[in-house]
């Protein structure tokens, strides 16, 4: 059996959880409402304050299907929550990002029109229903909302506009990244 599968979700309070026909949840919380369309061959059920994720077989496919269904409801309950968030920084001389109401603009070398000093459209991100981005200085980018899915590939959108290049790192890049490389070199 799926270890992740078979491990259930704790409800917290304030978070309710419908399941539909079809397998059709919807998960309400302080923060906002996911729903998803689960596939049919899984057990969905709620016991008390638990969401149970149960397989009909031990073919390969509903075992992958079991661990998968467990975790994006997981996702689904966390975000309700808490929501999700990823960190980007910019690094580069004169790379910055400016916030202008809902709309993000990327100065990442050649992002201004040549002449006209306007943006270029491809640099320019606008927020989308459910995700918000917060500039705290004009170096770094955190992308919020309850949806995980989103905020990852939103991020990685943002991250495609200028990845960071592998000798001197200028580009967008996770903060998270480079934490993680540290703590690797500290414990070799």
């Amino acid at each position: 059996m799926s270890r992740i599968g078979r491990m259930p979700i704790a409800i917290p309070a304030g978070v309710t959880v419908t399941i539909g026909a079809e397998n059709n949840v919807t998960v309400t919380g302080k923060l906002g409402t996911l729903t998803e369309t689960f596939n049919p061959r899984m057990g969905i059920t709620l016991e008390g304050t638990q969401l149970i994720v149960t397989r009909p077989t031990d073919d390969k496919e509903d075992k992958s299907l079991h661990g998968l269904t467990r975790a994006l409801l997981a996702n689904m309950v966390e975000g309700v929550t808490n929501g999700f968030s990823k960190k980007l920084e910019v690094v580069g001389v004169g790379y910055k990002v400016v916030k202008q109401g809902k709309t993000l603009q990327l100065y990442l070398g050649h992002s201004l029109m040549p002449g006209s000093g306007l943006p270029q459209a491809r640099f320019c991100m606008t927020e989308e229903d459910g995700i918000t981005f917060e500039v705290p200085d004009s170096n770094t980018i955190i992308v919020k909302g309850i949806d995980k899915q989103k905020v990852g590939q939103t991020a990685a959108v943002i991250r495609s506009k200028r990845p960071p290049e592998p000798y001197l790192g200028k580009g967008v890049k996770y903060t998270e990244e480079r934490i993680r490389r540290k703590a690797g070199k500290a414990g070799k």
